[in-house]
């Protein structure tokens, strides 16, 4: 008997202490992100796809969305 009523006062002390510490959201504790900036975007000369220039595979002035595109357009 006597370890319930310690068992419920330590789960009542453990309430108390967890509902007075300060609360931090998951968006609070990360830093903020700075906004992305506008990529310019390319349509892949094999399906047509809109992929960003920086991720495109360039074969001159070609775009493409992946290496199979590339190679089989190229072929």
């Amino acid at each position: 008997m006597k370890y319930l009523v310690l068992l419920i006062v330590l789960a009542v002390a453990v309430g108390i202490w967890r509902s007075r510490r300060p609360t931090i959201s998951g968006a609070a504790r990360a830093a903020p992100r700075a906004p992305l900036l506008p990529q310019d975007m390319v349509a892949c000369e094999h399906c047509g796809v809109h992929v960003p220039r920086a991720e495109a595979l360039m074969l001159g002035n070609h775009a493409y969305c992946s290496a199979e595109h590339r190679r089989q357009h190229s072929a």
